[in-house]
C-alpha cells in the first residue's frame, strides 16, 4: 500500500488520500476540536471538494486530532457575544455541513476517539454510522448552557435512537459512553483503540468498495432523503432510486454475473 498523502485543507483541517479514501481529520487539539464558524466553513468546503471527485473518493473516515476528542463541541468561546441573528446564521451554516456530508455519494464513517458532544455528536450523527473507541463518550449538554442543539441535533438524534431516548438525552444533557451508545444503536460498532478503529473502519469501507459504486450512492440518496417522510413518500423515493439503478451499467454487470455464475467487475459506471 502506498503512502497516505497529506494535504491542508485549511484552517484545522486535515486531508490525508489513501488510495480512495479520504481521511478528514479536524485538528484543533488543544482546543478540542472544536467548531468555530470558519472550522465549519473548511469542513463544508473540503466536503464540496470531495463530492466535485465524483466517483474517485469511494469512502471517507471523518476524526478529530489529539486523542481526546473527536469534537468536543461548538467553540462556545466564539459563540458568546453573537446576536440572535449570527447564531442562526451559524446554525445555518452547520447544517449546510451536514447536509454536505449526507449528499456525498461515498459512504462517510465518523472515527470517535474521545469526546463526541454537542456539535460534536451533530457532526457524527450527519455521517452514514459511527464507530468509536471504549473511551469514547457522548451527548448533547446544550441545555447546561441555556442552548438547544443548533446543527441537527433535534432531528438526527431521533432517528438514530428513538423520539423518547433522544428528549432524555437532550433535556437532561447527560452524557452516555460507549458501551450505553452501542446498546441504544448510537454507535455501529466499538474497538479497544483508536489503531483497531480505524483498521476496522477501513475494513468496512473495503468492503463496501468492493460493490457497485453506483448503488451505494443510490441506497444512500434514498436513506437519507426517505427519513421522517411518510410511508408512501419514502417509497416512491425508493422506487424512483431502484429505477435508477437501472439506468448503471454496473447494474447491467451485476446482474450478468449473477446469471453466470462469475464475479463482477464493477467499474462504478
Amino acid at each position: 500500500m502506498a503512502e497516505p498523502s497529506t494535504q491542508e485543507n485549511g484552517p484545522d483541517v486535515r486531508v490525508e488520500r489513501d488510495g480512495g479514501i479520504a481521511i478528514v481529520t479536524i485538528d484543533r487539539p488543544r482546543a478540542l476540536n472544536a467548531l468555530s464558524p470558519e472550522v465549519l466553513s473548511t469542513i463544508l468546503g473540503t466536503f464540496e471538494a470531495l463530492a466535485a471527485e465524483g466517483s474517485d473518493v469511494r469512502g471517507v473516515l471523518l476524526t478529530g486530532a489529539g486523542g481526546r476528542a473527536f469534537v468536543a463541541g461548538a467553540d462556545i468561546r466564539a459563540m458568546a457575544q453573537f446576536t440572535p441573528e449570527q447564531a442562526e446564521e451559524t446554525a445555518r451554516l452547520g447544517h449546510r455541513v451536514a447536509a454536505a456530508i449526507e449528499g456525498l455519494a461515498a459512504p462517510v464513517i465518523a472515527c470517535v476517539d474521545g469526546f463526541a458532544l454537542g456539535g460534536g455528536l451533530e457532526l457524527a450523527l450527519a455521517c452514514d454510522f459511527i464507530y468509536a473507541t471504549d473511551a469514547s463518550s457522548f451527548g448533547q449538554p446544550e441545555v447546561h448552557l441555556g442552548l438547544i442543539p443548533g446543527f441537527g441535533g433535534t432531528v438526527r438524534l431521533p432517528r438514530a435512537v428513538g423520539l423518547a431516548r433522544a428528549k432524555e438525552l437532550i433535556y437532561t444533557g447527560r452524557r452516555i459512553d460507549t458501551a450505553e451508545a452501542l446498546a441504544i444503536g448510537l454507535v455501529a460498532r466499538s474497538f479497544a483503540d483508536r489503531e483497531s478503529l480505524f483498521a476496522g473502519a477501513r475494513a468496512t469501507l473495503d468492503e463496501v468498495g468492493a460493490n457497485a459504486a453506483p448503488a451505494v450512492g443510490l441506497a444512500k440518496r434514498v436513506l437519507v432523503d426517505a427519513a421522517g417522510r411518510r410511508t408512501e413518500s419514502a417509497t416512491e423515493l425508493e422506487v424512483a432510486g431502484f429505477g435508477d439503478a437501472f439506468r448503471t451499467q454496473d447494474m447491467r454487470e451485476g446482474v450478468a454475473a449473477f446469471v453466470e455464475k462469475r464475479e463482477p467487475e464493477f467499474t462504478g459506471a
